[in-house]
């Protein structure tokens, strides 16, 4: 038997074990069940390769694009197997995700770009978190420590960019810190919880307290790159790098938005992150040019809507950021994780899930990297795929606690 087909098996004991008693009908399941058979089928060609490779996108001539540890996106695949584990306890898949993460360890010493947090949290995060085990708590450490290196005291914010080369060092920055660095500020909360040491979350809150006074519009959106001076900490530019135009409305960053001050407000109580996640998700909920089924196009204000491109990678991060939010102390609850099913349901539909086996093995079509880079056009992303999963666990749990409750 293949590791494909026993792990599907293992999700349909599990299910039928009591999570859910239609279980052949259940939204959830059904689509665990998928997220194992496309990641199961990329598991087979890895471990047949002999080698330890990591997923993100498809290539030009339609191949799977394999990444380094130092790719940001290299904690993706790993998270997705371990919320896999975690979701079916499907003992081969343990390992696996063991195995997985740890080929990815040296990225705790990344210092030159910010993103170690979206890879160490992601994978050893996630790992710590449901085994327990001692030495992912002093790789995420670490971890804190590299994204720590980048803090820039008199402008308070961790710097994203370093601009000595690439296409960065064309664009006239002296210091760009971009929206997506929210992501990484949940790192160094848990760094602060494992050791008792403050100095992360200070740097964590600094951080989100400057993002907030200097990336948001008065409509709730964000920019995506904000530049400051390292001289003395003021604003030399609002620009993107991703997005349509500098002020427009560049739909990851909105997430990344979202998500990132639901995280900010679960770890410090402080009700002003809460106001910024509803605010964020407000403008994205009543845009004028928000699609039907609530699949954003990659940037809100792109020039040629109706037809550009739709980002999976956008709706499926909200749709996890939205679930955490209808927990929290906000009006209407309820309509959050609605949005958020709404979400899933257009997500797990024919227009945007893979039929199996196909697209590369990846669970999600239609996402996009980075239009002005002409990069990652309409193609499945490891970290949609990831957020997905992410979502459908939150689903999930909200679901379970409710029917205890009822």
């Amino acid at each position: 038997m293949k590791f494909i087909a026993a792990v599907v098996l293992s999700v349909v004991l599990f299910s039928c074990g009591g999570v859910s008693e239609k279980a052949e009908k259940d939204f959830v399941e059904d689509n665990i069940a998928f997220a194992c058979t496309q990641i199961g089928k990329s598991i087979d060609v890895i471990e047949a390769s002999g080698k330890v490779l990591n997923p993100v996108t498809l290539k030009a001539d339609g191949s799977v694009y394999y990444c380094e540890y130092t790719d940001w996106r290299s904690g993706f695949f790993p998270g997705s197997v371990w919320y896999l584990y975690e979701l079916t306890r499907n003992e081969s898949l343990l390992p696996l995700a063991r195995k997985y993460t740890k080929a990815i360890e040296e990225a705790k010493n990344l210092n030159w770009h910010h993103d170690v947090g979206f890879i160490v949290y992601c994978s050893f995060g996630n790992g710590l978190r449901i085994t327990g085990d001692a030495d992912y708590k002093e790789v995420i450490l670490q971890a804190a420590k590299s994204l720590s290196a980048r803090f820039r005291p008199v402008a308070g914010i961790i710097q994203s960019w370093d601009v000595v080369r690439g296409w960065q060092s064309e664009r006239g920055w002296e210091c760009p810190v971009i929206i997506d660095n929210m992501m990484n500020l949940e790192l160094l909360f848990e760094a602060t919880r494992l050791s008792g040491d403050s100095s992360f979350y200070q740097i964590a809150v600094s951080h989100a307290d400057r993002t907030l006074a200097e990336h948001f519009r008065p409509d709730g959106s964000c920019y995506h790159v904000i530049d400051y001076s390292l001289v003395d900490g003021s604003v030399r530019n609002r620009h993107t790098a991703q997005g349509y135009a500098h002020t427009s409305a560049w739909s990851r960053g909105q997430a990344w938005a979202i998500y990132g001050y639901v995280v900010a407000y679960r770890e410090t109580g402080d009700e002003k992150y809460l106001d910024q996640a509803v605010k964020t998700f407000e403008f994205m909920k009543n845009h004028r040019n928000r699609p039907d089924d609530l699949i954003p196009y990659w940037d809100m204000d792109a020039p040629n809507i109706p037809n550009e491109p739709r980002d999976v990678s956008s709706a499926a991060c909200m749709a996890s950021a939205l679930y955490e939010l209808s927990t929290m102390p906000v009006s209407d609850p309820l309509s959050y994780k609605s949005y958020a099913d709404r979400i899933m349901e257009s997500l797990a539909s024919s227009a945007y899930r893979a039929e199996p086996g196909t697209n590369g093995n990846f669970i999600l079509m239609h996402s996009v990297g980075s239009i002005p880079h002409n990069a990652e056009v309409d193609k499945p992303l490891n970290y949609a795929d990831y957020y997905f999963i992410e979502a459908l666990k939150r689903k999930k749990e909200i679901e379970m606690n409710k029917l205890k409750t009822d």
